[in-house]
């Protein structure tokens, strides 16, 4: 069988005695869909097609971003 996992990531002597920058490893590759719950719209400008939003985005710069009402609603 093939595992994407490390077996003995060392260099196999006392030098340099520590693991190398851009050593291939396994690991995730790809994008990961995140929610972020309750973000405050500030301001809606449908001749820009903007939407200003306070806090923080995940993504890109240019990337899409689905916007849609909270599910669990803060409580006051």
């Amino acid at each position: 069988k093939s595992h994407r996992r490390v077996g003995s990531i060392g260099s196999g002597s006392a030098y340099p005695s520590r693991v190398l920058k851009g050593k291939k490893m396994p690991g995730r590759m790809g994008r990961d869909r995140i929610t972020v719950q309750n973000l405050e719209v500030m301001k809606v400008e449908p001749e820009k097609n903007l939407l200003l939003v306070k806090g923080a985005m995940p993504g890109a710069r240019g990337g899409y971003l689905i916007i849609k009402e909270a599910l669990k609603k803060k409580h006051a």
